[in-house]
């Protein structure tokens, strides 16, 4: 019992440096640009397509655990993390190389835009203690727990990958 405290407060103290490091790097990564090197202007739609995957293969993992099939499950939310992962670097990759484009719609559009967007962020940076926690629990055995997170985090997640490409489609026109 004692080991699996241990083990608890490490992952606790790895998953809250995380969420907490990730945004703030992100945040001052925005900042940088690496001199030299030239826009790399394709990757949205492909950090796009990979937020759309992700939704994806979100949806078809839940299908999965709930037909009881554990491995593809299991295979499928490593997958989506680590799509997450790729879509972060691609993010940021583009960011340090490319000013923000500014959203040129008007009107009502204009505020489902901005609507979208600051959700979007505040929930991307929400759900990153909510995915850690969750993949934590299942890894450790810990199924009842990381079936009650993941109800939350699901939603949270699945939001977020999708608001990601409907901001994509909208902010498109303007590149």
């Amino acid at each position: 019992m004692k080991e699996n405290t241990s083990n608890n407060k490490k992952y606790n103290r790895l998953i809250w440096g995380l969420s907490i490091i990730i945004p703030i790097a992100v945040a001052a990564l925005f900042g940088i640009r690496i001199p030299g090197v030239e826009r790399l202007g394709f990757l949205p739609p492909i950090y796009a397509t990979i937020n759309g995957l992700t939704a994806v293969i979100l949806i078809i993992s839940v299908i999965q655990i709930k037909k009881g099939n554990r491995r593809n499950h299991e295979y499928l939310m490593k997958t989506a993390i680590l799509f997450s992962i790729l879509f972060l670097l691609l993010y940021i990759a583009y960011h340090m190389t490319s000013d923000s484009t500014k959203y040129g719609g008007e009107g009502l559009l204009k505020y489902i835009y901005y609507f979208i967007l600051i959700t979007h962020i505040i929930l991307s940076v929400t759900v990153i203690p909510f995915v850690l926690i969750t993949y934590v629990r299942a890894i450790t055995g810990q199924f009842e727990k990381h079936k009650k997170i993941a109800r939350i985090t699901f939603p949270l997640w699945l939001y977020v990958a999708i608001t990601g490409v409907i901001v994509y489609f909208m902010i498109s026109p303007y590149y």
